[in-house]
């Protein structure tokens, strides 16, 4: 460990200028492939919790994954994945715009919370821009249950003269661009920004914490990367609980074509009470806390692969 910082953290912060670029964003695409298969299902359930009218669906986590299993099979569990992966461009563009933003207000703040804060909530910004989109279409491929749908539109039975999942999107884009235009890809836009926004913007200084917590309480030779992974799932619980009520009105505003968010608000409290707030939760925080430690393990063990020849043996990291 490395005890003699000026903030008095244990734990280095590898940033932007240490980087091979070439490396970073070719280990990055890999890596964000890989932890999308891993949390999909767990997307998959979350939404589907959210959106459902009370219980009439599913009765919870546990519940609504039995019930997939049986009725869908796994392949149930990745409705719309080949659609969502082309959010792998938003991820790239987060992390850059992350570490850029971090570089930049370095130059007015030495902070390292108000410079997480700021660059979390801006690489979010960016991010949401390119995946709403992608998301809206993907979000009612997640819909389709077997025989009948969720959400607002339901996709043909697909014959054999196509390709079945690319076919769904094709019929789920038709359908949405008949029914609001253009502006039905970008619907829940805000509601998104104010669900991730926020989310990112939290998350980031409460992993800075947690870190700098862990490493003042753990032994000296505690590895940092064990300490970085536990302190990842606790920011994102922190941040999940924070930002949920907002994400259940996302999900709904996206899947159910509502085109007011305090409408929407008013009418989830009118039909379900505060408790609606929470729908989604505990899949949100399961589905996290795995995916948050492949994250974070990833992204500092990608920073490091990535680090510049000359900064590898510079100090320890």
């Amino acid at each position: 460990m490395c005890p003699g910082m000026e903030d008095k953290r244990n734990i280095q912060i590898i940033e932007w200028e240490h980087l091979d670029k070439k490396k970073f964003y070719v280990f990055g695409v890999c890596m964000t492939m890989m932890i999308r298969v891993s949390v999909y299902p767990f997307t998959l359930i979350r939404t589907r919790l959210q959106v459902q009218k009370g219980k009439s669906l599913y009765n919870g986590t546990f519940d609504a994954f039995v019930k997939i299993l049986r009725t869908e099979g796994v392949s149930g569990f990745y409705r719309g994945f080949l659609v969502n992966t082309f959010t792998l461009i938003s991820g790239q563009c987060y992390v850059t715009t992350y570490e850029l933003t971090r570089k930049y207000v370095s130059k007015y703040s030495s902070s390292n919370t108000v410079k997480s804060l700021v660059a979390g909530g801006s690489a979010s910004l960016v991010a949401q821009s390119i995946t709403v989109p992608i998301d809206v279409v993907s979000q009612h491929l997640m819909m389709q249950r077997v025989g009948e749908s969720m959400g607002r539109f339901k996709v043909k039975v697909a014959d054999g003269k196509r390709s079945v999942v690319f076919g769904q999107t094709k019929d789920i884009i038709v359908q949405i661009c008949r029914a609001d235009g253009l502006r039905g890809f970008y619907r829940g836009y805000v509601a998104s920004l104010l669900t991730y926004i926020p989310n990112s913007a939290v998350w980031w200084p409460f992993y800075h914490f947690y870190a700098e917590q862990l490493s003042r309480l753990s032994p000296r030779d505690c590895p940092h990367l064990l300490l970085q992974a536990i302190a990842g799932p606790l920011a994102a619980a922190t941040a999940s609980t924070i930002t949920n009520p907002m994400d259940v009105i996302r999900a709904r505003v996206q899947v159910e074509g509502k085109s007011s968010i305090i409408k929407t608000f008013r009418q989830l409290m009118a039909e379900e009470g505060p408790w609606g707030l929470t729908k989604g939760l505990s899949a949100r925080i399961i589905s996290s806390t795995p995916s948050t430690i492949v994250i974070v393990v990833g992204y500092e063990t990608l920073k490091k692969l990535s680090l510049r020849p000359e900064l590898v043996d510079s100090r320890h990291w």
